[in-house]
C-alpha cells in the first residue's frame, strides 16, 4: 500500500512540474506564469506594433482582411451601387414566418422588416430570415434607435440592409457606423449568432467576418428639423450609403405636408446632401419616379394582401351579397 502511496505522491508531483512547461510550450508567447511580462513597455519579437503600447498608433493587422479579388455577394448592394432602383418591402409582423417569406419572395430587393414602431422582439425576426434565407430579397430592418444592442442584434440575426431612424446629429450618424461595421471601421463584437451559420452568410465567399464590412447597406433616415441641419456633414461620413428623406416625419416635425413649399424645401435639402456626398438617396415607394430617388421603402404585407387580391378579382372584388338580416346585414 504504502508503495503505491509513493507512486501517486511521485506523480502528482511530476504532473506539477511539467504542467507549465507544457503550458508554455503550447503558448511560446504567453507570459510566464505569476510574472509581470512587461508587455506595455515593449513588444514580443516579430510583432507589428513595436515599442510602448500606444492605442493611438496601433497598425490594425490582416487577419480579417477579405480575400484579394473578393466579389460583393449582396445582391442589394450591387444593385444599389449600379444605380439601380432598390425595393424594400415592408414587413410589420415577423412572428409568422410564412408571411415574411412570402413577402421575401415577391419579388422586393430587400424586406424593411419594421422594428420601431413594431413591438416585435429580435428572437421572432432571426427566426423569420432563417426560415428562408435565400429569398430573393434579402433581409433588411429598421431598428429603433441609435444603439449598440439593437443593431448587434440586426446583424448578428442576418441583416444584410440596416436602416437607423431620426439621426439628428453627426455624432449619432457615427454611433451608428460604430455599432454597424466591425473594426477597423467600427467597433462591432464578434458575438456570433445566426448571421455566421453556414445556412445564413457562414458560408459566403471569404467568410461573414471578413466580408461584410463591404456588403452591409446603411440608411440612415433624416426626420427633424436638426437632422436638416446637419445633413450635409451626416451624408458625408465613411460608411453611410444612403440617406432617406422621412416623407411622414419630416412632415411631423415641420408642420406641412407634402406640396408645401415649405415641406418641399426640406425635402430638396435631403436631396441635395445626398448629391453633394455622391450618397443614394431614399424615399417612400410613391416617390418612385422622383428625380434622383433610387431607394424606397414600399408598403406593408397587410396592405399588400388587399392589392394582390383587388389585382386578382378584378370586377369581381367586393361584390358579395347583401342580406336583408343578420350579422352580415347592411346597417
Amino acid at each position: 500500500m504504502r508503495f503505491w502511496i509513493s507512486v501517486f505522491a511521485t506523480g502528482a508531483m511530476l504532473a506539477t512540474l511539467i504542467a507549465p512547461a507544457t503550458a508554455q510550450q503550447k503558448f511560446p508567447l504567453a507570459a510566464p506564469a505569476g510574472v509581470d511580462s512587461k508587455a506595455r513597455d515593449a513588444a514580443p519579437p516579430g510583432a507589428v506594433n513595436q515599442g510602448p503600447y500606444d492605442m493611438s498608433q496601433w497598425k490594425y493587422g490582416t487577419g480579417f482582411n477579405p480575400p484579394p479579388g473578393a466579389k460583393i455577394w449582396n445582391p442589394a448592394k450591387i444593385k444599389l451601387m449600379q444605380g439601380g432602383k432598390v425595393v424594400g418591402g415592408t414587413v410589420r409582423g415577423v412572428r409568422d414566418p410564412s408571411t415574411y417569406c412570402a413577402m421575401a419572395n415577391a419579388g422586393y430587393d430587400f424586406i424593411w422588416t419594421e422594428m420601431q414602431h413594431e413591438p416585435s422582439n429580435w428572437r421572432d425576426v432571426a427566426n423569420a430570415w432563417r426560415t428562408c434565407p435565400r429569398a430573393k430579397a434579402v433581409p433588411g430592418v429598421r431598428v429603433a434607435y441609435v444603439d449598440e444592442r439593437e443593431i448587434a442584434h440586426a446583424l448578428d440575426s442576418g441583416a444584410l440592409v440596416l436602416v437607423v431612424p431620426t439621426i439628428d446629429t453627426v455624432e449619432e450618424a457615427k454611433e451608428a457606423i460604430k455599432w454597424a461595421y466591425f473594426p477597423p471601421l467600427g467597433s462591432r463584437s464578434q458575438g456570433g449568432g445566426p448571421a455566421f451559420e453556414p445556412d445564413m452568410w457562414g458560408g459566403v465567399p471569404g467568410g461573414y467576418r471578413n466580408t461584410i464590412n463591404d456588403n452591409l447597406v446603411l440608411i440612415l433616415m433624416i426626420e427633424t428639423l436638426e437632422g436638416l441641419k446637419n445633413a450635409d456633414e451626416i451624408a458625408k461620413l465613411p460608411g453611410v450609403h444612403a440617406v432617406f428623406a422621412a416623407s411622414g416625419d419630416l412632415a411631423n416635425f415641420s408642420g406641412y405636408k407634402q406640396g408645401d413649399p415649405d415641406y418641399e424645401r426640406a425635402i430638396n435639402i435631403v436631396h441635395d446632401a445626398a448629391i453633394k456626398a455622391g450618397k443614394k438617396l431614399c424615399g417612400p415607394f410613391a416617390w418612385k419616379d422622383r428625380p434622383d430617388f433610387t431607394c424606397f421603402q414600399a408598403g406593408h404585407e397587410m396592405a399588400q394582401i388587399t392589392r394582390g387580391a383587388r389585382a386578382e378579382l378584378g370586377d369581381l372584388a367586393n361584390t358579395q351579397a347583401k342580406p336583408e338580416v343578420g350579422p352580415f346585414a347592411p346597417r
